[in-house]
């Protein structure tokens, strides 16, 4: 049998360690994501009855539980025919499904893919984008920075595309090379742009979330 790495073992002792595991194992979320997101969306208030929400790099399903869930509590009690609010997800990963979350297998890379997400959407606006992509990580930076920082160019020109004005996007990013260009490049897109680093980020990790709100008509 084949005995695991020092590193791969710290890994293990903290993940089944960490208090966001557990609290996710005994409430039934898909991942420890998803308490990042619920950090960020009730502080600055991102989900609203009827919105349509697209969640890029879904996979397990963390996000996409989460906002199904906080959907379905916000339009409790609508009267019959009153919109309701959509999740459909992506990713390069299978994901097992999830009550009333739309899921679209395949790279978003791939052009192929990105047009049956629109055909998914059927024209209708997105009210918010959220990304939580990420490359598979090698652990060296000048591979993975650059991986990473094409994908959430992707997401960004997504958002560009289908986000409809005044709306909000919410992405991953790992601070590094290019990260202070994306988001200047945000700042001339939205109203407001802010940092976050929610408390289940764990804190020796690069990742930060960009929270653009207020998509402009015009970019500055």
């Amino acid at each position: 049998m084949a005995t695991r790495s020092k590193s791969s073992q710290r890994w293990l002792k903290e993940h089944f360690s960490d208090p966001y595991v557990k609290k996710a194992q005994a409430e039934g979320m898909r991942s420890r994501a998803a308490y990042k997101l619920e950090e960020l969306a009730g502080r600055d208030r991102l989900i609203r009855p009827g919105m349509v929400v697209v969640d890029l790099g879904a996979a397990p399903g963390g996000w996409s539980q989460w906002v199904r869930q906080a959907l379905d509590r916000l339009e409790q009690g609508l009267p019959p025919g009153a919109k309701r609010g959509r999740v459909i997800a992506s990713d390069i990963r299978e994901m097992p499904p999830l009550a009333g979350v739309e899921f679209l297998h395949g790279d978003f890379r791939d052009d192929a893919v990105l047009s049956r997400l629109l055909e998914m959407l059927g024209g209708e606006p997105v009210d918010l984008v959220l990304s939580d992509m990420a490359p598979n990580m090698s652990g060296v930076d000048a591979v993975d920075q650059p991986r990473a920082m094409h994908l959430a160019e992707l997401a960004m020109e997504f958002a560009d595309r289908q986000l409809r004005e005044g709306g909000t996007f919410l992405i991953k990013l790992f601070q590094g090379v290019g990260s202070d260009d994306y988001l200047r490049e945000l700042r001339r897109r939205y109203a407001k742009v802010a940092i976050r680093k929610p408390a289940a980020s764990r804190k020796r990790s690069p990742e930060v979330y960009a929270l653009a709100t207020g998509k402009l008509a015009r970019m500055k």
